[in-house]
This record gives C-alpha cells, structure tokens and sequence, in this order.
C-alpha cells in the first residue's frame, strides 16, 4: 500500500515524479421494469454523441474480478475476518459474490508466524527504528493460527478466495514454510496462491531499508526462489505469484521471464500495485487530477499483460487505490473514487487484466503500516474523525465496534462488476468526450452490457448508438465530486444491515433501432440489454 510513492506499472505521471519515488502502479439482483429514461429537457443542452461496439473479445473478465487488498497486520486481530462478522461479510456479498481478498501491504513485511507461546519475533532492523524518515512499520505483529482458522470461515461465509502474502522482508524460508503449511491446510481451494515479500524493489530505498543499496532484482530472484522451494517442501501443491511490486514494471516483465523456469509449474501470476497519485499532502492531489486520463495506464500495463501472456501468467492488480499514503479526505472517501475506479477497473478489464484488488483497511492499521504516519489527517479539521471510520481510500469503512459501511469507491467497483465474466466489446466514440469512458460486454447470458461514466461535472451527455432491443438503465449518482455520503446505484444505497437490490431502474426502449441516454454530469450507468447488440 504505497508508502513511499509511484506505479505498479513502472510510471509515474510526470507532474509529480518528484513525490511519486514509488507508487503508483490494477449473479445481480432479479431487474424489474421501472420508470422511462428521463427525456432531454427543451431547456438542456448537451454534449451529443454516438457510440458503436466492436467486435466480442475471445477470453471473458474472470468472474472474480474484483477484489480488496488489507494489511496482513489485519490478522492480529482474529475477530477481525471471522464468520460472526456479519457486516462485513454481507459488504463482501454485496460487492461480489465470488472475489479475491489479498493480505500483504507494507506489514506483511513485519508480520511474523507464532504458533506456539515460546515462539519469538525476528531482531528488528536498525532502519526501522528511524520513525521520522521511515515509512515502514516499526515494530513487528505475530499472526497466530486463530487467525487464519477464522479467515477460512470468514472466506467460506462470504464465498470469496484468497491470496495470502508472506514476510521476505524479515522473515525466514523457515518461518515462512511453517505458515504456508498451516494457510495451506486452512485455507484449502480458497487459497489461489502465495506471494513472497510486498514492493520488493524498494527494499534498498531510505524510507524502508529492508536490505542494503546494492540491493537489486537478481539478489531478490535468488532469495524469492530459497523461500518458495521451502514453502514447495512443506506445501507440495504451493502455487505462487509475484513480483508484487511497487511501480517497475522491469521487475515484473524479468519476473515472469526468469522466475517460471526456475519452478516450473509453480508460478501462476504475475503481480503488481498501482496508485494515481500522491502523497496526500501535495496540493496537486485533487479530484480533477484523480479523474484526468492516465498515460502510464494505457502505455504500461498492456506490455505487462503481453509479456504475461507469452510466459503463461496472468496479471492482477493486487494492490492500488486513489493516492497513497492512506488516502487524501474530500478526494479518496468522496464521489470521484467512485467515478475513477469503475473506470480504470473496466479499462484494465479491456486489456486482459485477471483481476483489481483496491487496498484499504482500518486507519490504526493503515498508520502502522506507514511507520506510524497517515498524512491526511492533518489535512482537514474533521481529518482525524474520519479516519476514526477508516483510511480514507478504503472502500469498506468501520470496525466491530462502531460497525460498517460502505465507502463511495465501492459503488466504483460494484457498477465496474456488472461486467464480470463477459466478454469485453471496444466502444468507440463518433468524437472524442471531454472526460467520458464506455465499456461493454457480451455476457454468458446471450445479453450485452454498457457502462458508461461521465467523469465532468459541468457537462451533460446525450449518447445514442444502435440497438435491436430495450434496456434497462441503472444509474451510479451523487449530489457532486466531493460528496461522501448519499450515493446510490439504481437509486439504492449499499448498507451493511441488508441484502442489496436495486430500487430505480429505467426501461431505455430503442426508436427505430436506436437508443438513446442522457448522462448526468458526474454520474455513471449501466445497462442492460435484453439481448447481443
């Protein structure tokens, strides 16, 4: 979880290199018929466009598309994942019903596995002991089998599957076998893979120190594979993933080239993070900049998912969000992550991405993953309210204790999830929107779907496109950008006391084999078509 600053794709936007030294790179409810499309009023002008569908991808959107990404500190706390959690478990249904949780983060790196009493943490590194200039934990967490014997029950209860991170940081083959061994027999089928070590490539960096300057990817390959041969002694069937790195791409392209050899059979993925920008206190963060096109986007993960390709391995975003550093308060807990992430969700999806998993968590844990710094709540007066709830870019907000609730972002994800397990049609524009994306879908139902995002606040939208049959229109809206609360998707409000079903939808009829929408400034839809367009 980027702390210390750039992309999971090996770019940075060029505006803020300087601060971005290492992170930045990714069945529905029954539909009735509801109420007509709201007509374009005399007194309205709007943007006008038409859009057309391309020709049916080959491979579908996994169906586990989505995902969350939380600290492995998480598990200190057993309670935590665990079945009787019952809010965040319905949170986890509401957004997917099958999804991959990951735990890794900065923590991982200075969790440790204690299985009996007499068990003792590793030394601490020197560098961690430098608080003000090291954005690394400072001390170290035990994980004890409880834990993990509730996150089974807690995946089995939400129907999700996992990807479970382990300590290279300051772990040992040792240790880190030993949990594999009681994960793997925990966890069974819902375990996708391991992964070994978080941002790997920022170890020889100031701000973590987790090994020397000379540190590079050839020293990290050959610890990566001592590690994994060990895990392979004490889990015969161990599957892996990896680099799981902070934001260069070479890193991840050498290791889907030079690791598969070195075990063959054994490595299913390639992985990486990506945040957009950041740190929270750099006033360049804002929502304009949040919802402006990303370059390093289009450019970078195309190549990794290509060379993935030709090794084999599948790539997921397994870590990423808004802007690092826990987040920014008024950007990454407002409207416009939710307008962002079903955004960069669908354009990865277009791309052949296995799968996003948004990281987030609770701000104490979030904080301690920092080296005890979480900059956004200095930035607002309400700052450290807010981060009472939560980080300020995680999707699901709350603890046990004061309850749960949905974050705006994760309206984002549910409206990018309608087009799970379809296969993605490229949708072109007659001519070029200011700030507007559509993404589409065959589904394995014989019906297609659209999603569309209006990501400008001033300018209304009225798209039209061919069409042989009625739709039905949900809509993703707020009162604006910066609202925190009051956002609905087909007019319901996801909340973690009830199963959630939409309560407005719009029958869209096609007039003479066209159909036509008005898209609010600010505001997303999806729809659903009776049949392929």
């Amino acid at each position: 979880m980027r702390r210390q600053g750039k992309l999971t794709t090996g770019i940075t936007n060029s505006s803020s290199v300087h601060l971005m030294h290492r992170r930045h790179f990714i069945g529905l409810a029954t539909m009735a018929a509801g109420a007509m499309a709201i007509p374009l009023r005399a007194e309205e002008s709007a943007a006008q466009f038409h859009i057309s569908l391309g020709s049916t991808a080959k491979k579908a959107v996994p169906i586990d598309y989505l995902g969350f990404s939380c600290e492995t500190m998480q598990l200190s706390d057993p309670t935590f994942f665990a079945a009787d959690n019952h809010e965040l478990i319905s949170l986890f249904k509401a957004l997917a019903p099958t999804g991959i949780l990951r735990l890794g983060g900065n923590s991982s790196e200075f969790c440790w596995w204690k299985s009996k009493d007499s068990d003792q943490p590793p030394l601490l590194p020197d560098s961690a002991r430098r608080s003000d200039n090291n954005w690394m934990p400072h001390s170290f967490t035990a994980i004890e089998p409880v834990a993990v014997d509730h996150l089974a029950e807690f995946l089995h209860a939400t129907g999700w599957n996992i990807i479970y991170g382990l300590n290279l940081g300051t772990g040992s083959p040792e240790r880190d076998a030993e949990e594999a061994a009681y994960a793997s027999e925990k966890l069974g089928d819902r375990l996708l893979y391991f992964q070994i070590g978080n941002e790997p490539e920022y170890y020889r960096d100031d701000n973590n120190r987790l090994r020397s300057p000379d540190w590079n990817f050839d020293k990290y390959l050959a610890q990566w594979i001592t590690f994994a041969k060990a895990v392979i002694q004490r889990v015969p069937n161990a599957k892996f993933g990896g680099p799981d790195i902070g934001s260069n791409s070479q890193w991840i392209n050498r290791f889907a080239r030079e690791a598969p050899p070195l075990l063959p059979g054994r490595i299913v993925a390639c992985s990486g993070h990506y945040y957009v920008m950041g740190p929270p206190d750099n006033p360049n963060v804002t929502a304009r900049r949040l919802l402006a096109p990303d370059r390093r986007v289009s450019q970078e993960v195309p190549r990794i998912i290509g060379v993935g390709n030709e090794t084999g391995l599948v790539y997921r975003m397994t870590e990423g969000n808004s802007c690092y550093r826990g987040g920014k308060p008024g950007v990454s807990n407002a409207f416009c992550s939710a307008l962002w992430a079903a955004d960069y969700l669908l354009q990865l999806a277009s791309f052949g991405c296995a799968g996003v998993n948004l990281h987030g968590g609770g701000a104490a844990v979030i904080r301690n993953s920092l080296g005890n710094h979480l900059p956004g709540e200095n930035l607002t007066p309400d700052g450290p309210a807010v981060a009472a709830e939560g980080s300020f870019y995680t999707p699901i907000a709350g603890s046990r204790e004061m309850g749960f609730k949905a974050r705006p972002i994760l309206y984002g994800m549910k409206l990018a999830g309608v087009l799970a397990g379809g296969k993605m049609r490229p949708v072109t524009f007659d001519q070029s929107p200011q700030n507007a994306s559509a993404w589409a879908a065959d589904m394995p139902d014989y019906t297609t779907r659209l999603v569309l995002i209006n990501k400008d606040d001033r300018q209304e939208l009225q798209i039209s496109l061919p069409a042989k049959h009625d739709a039905t229109l949900w809509r993703m809206q707020a009162a604006g950008l910066s609202a925190t609360s009051g956002v609905t998707l087909a007019g319901a409000e996801i909340k973690a006391d009830q199963t959630w079903k939409p309560s407005l939808e719009e029958t869209v009829s096609n007039k003479n084999g066209e159909l036509q929408i008005i898209l609010k400034p600010a505001s997303a839809a999806a729809l659903f078509f009776k049949g392929f367009l």
